[in-house]
């Protein structure tokens, strides 16, 4: 989920993507965000970039 939201798809969008329902991806984000210590999505990005998860323009 964490490399679908730093590739800038919305809550809906990665719902829809995974097969799950919008609540669910809010719910999984919220808690991962809560477990890494952030507080945006754009931190987030951030961590999924610099821990390797994703490279720019990969």
């Amino acid at each position: 989920m964490l490399k679908l939201t730093a590739r800038g798809l919305s809550h809906l969008e990665i719902a829809h993507r995974l097969g799950i329902s919008e609540a669910t991806v809010k719910t999984h984000l919220n808690r991962t965000m809560t477990q890494l210590g952030l507080d945006s999505r754009a931190q987030a990005v951030r961590i999924v970039y610099e821990t390797g998860l994703m490279i720019p323009g990969g």
